[in-house]
């Protein structure tokens, strides 16, 4: 199996950005996403930006994907995604059904990300047929779904390559309110970009103190933290690439640990107060096992 590095679902500054990805060159990921996928409204780093971390990465032997934005909601947010789509030399990842019009138009072979609902054979082949060669599996599907989808008569002899949200905070949802600027009483328009003031976004708790969800701008994510090293034996055979979502550079420590266990021989002892698996068993999501 390969590992790949997501793209960053946080408001960094573009100097710690930086930072890391120059660190994330010298790690084992085999694959590297970049770009905003969140709200178009960071734009710490712009598209040049984006591209110069890209070609560095490339050198280093990393193979590069540049991710769209998962929610468009202006006329500016859609001229930036063709932008985004025509940069050559990179593969990309559509989040969005806008992505996978024009890079089907274009002929531009693409991931299909795990934001985009495609939950069974017909919809799997039908973006294979317009020029998807990875599919990102949406996160609260379980194992014995993707199995149940692999096998069909419709994709099973697709060439086609499957990627799995293995580590991180789901992206559960997206909104067109900013739930960040909510909690602090501002407007979305008057937000004043009060994301980069939280870097792992905001906690979530119920009355009983535990953890819900995080809010994450105009994206909602999981409470808990999904970990799914210990699962790494029952994606034989399934699962091409395992992605890592970055939430620190603790991150690239891990994308260290997955590998050394995927065979099962160095498992991880899950902290199940912080950390869930539940949806990779068809259970619920916050729970562990």
């Amino acid at each position: 199996m390969k590992y790949a590095l997501g793209p960053i679902l946080y408001y960094w500054p573009k100097a710690r950005v930086e930072a890391f990805y120059e660190q994330a060159a010298d790690s084992s990921a085999d694959i590297i996403y970049l770009g905003e996928t969140v709200c178009a409204k960071r734009r710490e780093l712009k598209l040049k930006d984006w591209l110069q971390i890209a070609h560095k990465l490339k050198k280093a032997g990393k193979e590069v994907c540049l991710s769209t934005m998962a929610l468009l909601e202006t006329r500016a947010d859609l001229f930036m995604l063709r932008r985004y789509c025509d940069s050559i030399g990179f593969s990309i990842e559509a989040n969005d059904l806008a992505a996978v019009e024009h890079l089907s138009n274009h002929q531009i072979p693409f991931v299909t990300g795990a934001a985009i609902n495609c939950y069974n054979p017909e919809t799997v082949a039908f973006l294979h047929n317009l020029g998807m060669k990875r599919w990102v599996m949406p996160v609260e599907l379980s194992r014995d779904w993707l199995s149940d989808i692999c096998r069909s008569a419709r994709v099973k002899d697709l060439p086609l390559e499957v990627e799995v949200f293995a580590y991180g905070h789901l992206p559960l949802a997206y909104s067109s309110r900013c739930f960040t600027a909510r909690s602090l009483n501002r407007a979305k328009d008057d937000c004043q970009l009060c994301c980069i003031d939280y870097p792992n976004s905001r906690q979530v708790k119920m009355q009983d103190q535990q953890q819900t969800f995080v809010i994450n701008g105009v994206q909602t994510q999981s409470g808990l933290r999904y970990n799914l090293i210990n699962e790494q034996a029952s994606m034989q055979g399934l699962v091409d690439v395992v992605r890592l979502s970055p939430e620190s550079e603790q991150t690239l420590i891990m994308i260290d640990r997955f590998r050394a266990n995927g065979d099962g021989h160095y498992p991880m002892t899950l902290d199940t107060k912080n950390e869930c698996n539940g949806y990779w068993h068809h259970i619920v999501g916050m729970q562990a096992i």
